[in-house]
């Protein structure tokens, strides 16, 4: 981890001198080893692929235009952060805070529709591991939670939780491993308050953190019985067999769909929505293993007689506590193909935005031919 006192080295000066003449192939090498890691950073401080996006975008524009003035008395990686720490800010004085469903209403009951996709953005999405570009690690010796542990379901919704400064002081000092000091310095203010804020944040997190992270979880239970659990909830899911999907969930087990916000808890209503909904037969089912946010996830895939294929449907993450899933997130690609019963749940035919390129994002086919 580079800390303040830490300048460029000699061949970042060189690239840095040409960069601030005008050249852009030398600021483009400068910037594209952090680029990974400051669009993750953007996403934790926003909740949102798109954002994140965005923000990155905003924070290599910034960076290009005051290049020449970066005068290397701290690092570059330091620089580069604070620009995007203060551009993620002010992206969130101009939207709303982004949530999961659990978090913006109660448990519904299970035999009501589904009802209808709240339009404004206001939902968490689910981050691709590989953008992380690594499998386990922490940033750095300070860094309080790994780097797949900072972008688990549970974190980032925790993160959106916290005032814009207490997030990005606990991003930064927690995540990073940047110094208090450095931490000040980004967000102008003195160490302090940035302690002040971080002892604040900390309390607010870990209150809604769940006893162990998921890196935790499926660390305990190693890679060939996940495996074999994933296997058998999409083989259930598949087989419509309403009583094995819900054998493999916990008593108090959540499953939400984004960015509808409507959620069922526990066994009993789970049952119910399972067994007129998704598994009433009237979806043909299809499965593709990915993973996000550091948790294991699938494509579901649902079957168009009109193009003859499996379509899109949603994006599956599965939060575990021990070996039973306390947790499915689906976040819905789109809302066609569905049965016509759907259709009277008041769900238009097309795309839902800003999640219609969700399975883009994380590699899988809009469609699956048999």
């Amino acid at each position: 981890m580079a800390t303040a006192s830490t300048g460029p080295s000699p061949q970042e000066r060189e690239l840095l001198e040409a960069a601030g003449n005008g050249d852009q192939d030398a600021f483009s090498r400068l910037v594209e080893p952090h680029r990974r890691e400051l669009h993750a950073h953007c996403y934790r401080m926003l909740g949102s692929v798109h954002d994140a996006e965005d923000a990155l975008q905003e924070t290599l524009l910034r960076a290009w235009r005051a290049i020449g003035r970066f005068e290397g008395r701290s690092s570059l990686r330091s620089w580069l952060y604070t620009i995007a720490t203060n551009t993620c800010l002010n992206a969130i004085e101009k939207r709303p805070k982004r949530v999961l469903p659990i978090d913006y209403g109660p448990s519904v009951d299970p035999h009501s529709t589904p009802g209808e996709p709240l339009v404004e953005s206001v939902w968490v999405e689910p981050y691709p591991d590989e953008e992380l570009g690594i499998e386990d690690a922490f940033e750095a010796p300070d860094a309080r939670y790994e780097l797949l542990e900072s972008v688990e379901l549970a974190f980032v919704a925790a993160l959106q939780h916290l005032p814009p400064n207490q997030r990005a002081a606990l991003i930064l000092r927690e995540v990073l491993g940047f110094s208090a000091k450095e931490v000040a310095e980004a967000l102008d203010t003195t160490v302090a308050s940035v302690n002040s804020a971080l002892q604040r944040a900390r309390e607010t997190v870990e209150a809604k953190l769940p006893d162990q992270s998921q890196q935790e979880t499926l660390r305990s239970l190693g890679d060939a019985e996940l495996t074999d659990l994933v296997e058998s909830f999409m083989d259930a899911m598949v087989r419509h067999d309403v009583a094995a999907v819900v054998d493999l969930l916990a008593e108090d087990a959540a499953w939400s769909m984004p960015p509808m916000s409507t959620w069922f808890r526990g066994r009993e209503a789970l049952t119910a929505f399972l067994a007129e909904w998704p598994l009433s037969g009237e979806w043909r089912w299809h499965h593709v293993r990915t993973h996000a946010n550091g948790q294991p996830a699938f494509g579901a895939y649902t079957w168009d007689e009109k193009s003859q294929a499996y379509r899109a449907f949603a994006l599956n993450v599965l939060t575990y506590r021990g070996d039973k899933v306390v947790d499915v997130t689906s976040f819905i690609n789109r809302r066609e193909p569905a049965p016509e019963r759907l259709h009277e749940a008041r769900w238009p035919d097309e795309p839902i935005d800003p999640l219609r390129d969700i399975f883009g994002r994380f590699g899988l086919p809009d469609e699956i031919r048999p």
